[in-house]
């Protein structure tokens, strides 16, 4: 099982990543004013991550392919990193819909 990982940027906002069980991040959140804020973000991700309609594939302008995770309304609530192929994209976004729903929260701040 994954888990959400909130920590603080040096600027003092909050954000959270989405760890797969290996430890790699496959989700990053905007940064964000309160902790508060940041947990409504992350059961956003909760709530939208299994759903295969809130994927938006972009592809950079280096020609790597990633992935947005959008709320209903079409906000980001996070970004994936950079990837290889659209094969392995996609294994992220498999990853992402797996993970999200029931990976705990930890705070390392």
């Amino acid at each position: 099982m994954g888990k959400f990982v909130v920590t603080v940027r040096k600027n003092g906002e909050f954000q959270f990543n989405l760890k797969a069980t290996n430890g790699q991040v496959i989700l990053t959140s905007e940064g964000y004013n309160t902790k508060a804020a940041c947990l409504n973000g992350i059961e956003s991700v909760k709530k939208n991550g299994p759903l295969a309609e809130r994927y938006e594939i972009k592809v950079a302008k280096n020609g790597k392919p990633f992935f947005n995770l959008k709320a209903s309304n079409g906000q980001v609530i996070g970004a994936s990193q950079m990837y290889a192929s659209e094969r392995t994209m996609k294994a992220g976004i498999a990853s992402v819909m797996r993970n999200a729903p029931d990976s705990p929260v930890v705070e390392e701040i």
